[in-house]
């Protein structure tokens, strides 16, 4: 199990309003390099990403589903990721001193390849993937802060 901490100078609020806008998915998740789709109810329970991983040539399409859904304080997705199996990610947000959150990362794996292969070398690399997947959500949530509305729109639904 990858387990990744980093406190933000945001409230939770502001924190969870990242992780609602499904478009920025591809922006803070390290290896996600084309969002697809996001279904109109997202952040809800059963709600899609559909998203693309990888380099051209090589992109896999999939999807990542919301599992449980608490705003601002919760949000588990499971990642489908063909061939390699199924991820669990569960995003814990907590206030902390004034208006910043602690934001908890934990990710493993629950289906295919990354299963069986599981150990604590596989652990510490998903790890340091999720330090900077972490990193740029803080940037996202933080801009999110100083931005006007119209500065941080999504592109439209489909």
């Amino acid at each position: 199990m990858a387990v990744v901490t980093r406190d933000l100078p945001v409230p939770p609020e502001q924190a969870f309003a990242v992780l609602a806008d499904g478009w920025l998915y591809g922006l803070w998740v390290v290896g996600a390099s084309h969002i697809r789709d996001v279904e109109d109810e997202w952040p809800a329970v059963g709600t899609s990403i559909h998203h693309a991983f990888g380099a051209w040539p090589v992109m896999v399409r999939d999807r990542t589903e919301v599992l449980e859904s608490d705003p601002p304080n919760r949000l588990v997705l499971q990642a489908r990721a063909w061939p390699a199996g199924q991820a669990r990610i569960e995003i814990d947000i907590e206030p902390v001193r004034g208006d910043a959150c602690r934001i908890h990362l934990t990710e493993y794996p629950v289906t295919g390849i990354g299963a069986a292969t599981h150990n604590p070398v596989f652990d510490a690399l998903i790890a340091r993937r999720n330090v900077e997947s972490l990193a740029r959500f803080a940037a996202l949530a933080e801009r999110r802060g100083a931005a006007t509305p119209s500065d941080m729109k999504s592109p439209p639904r489909r």
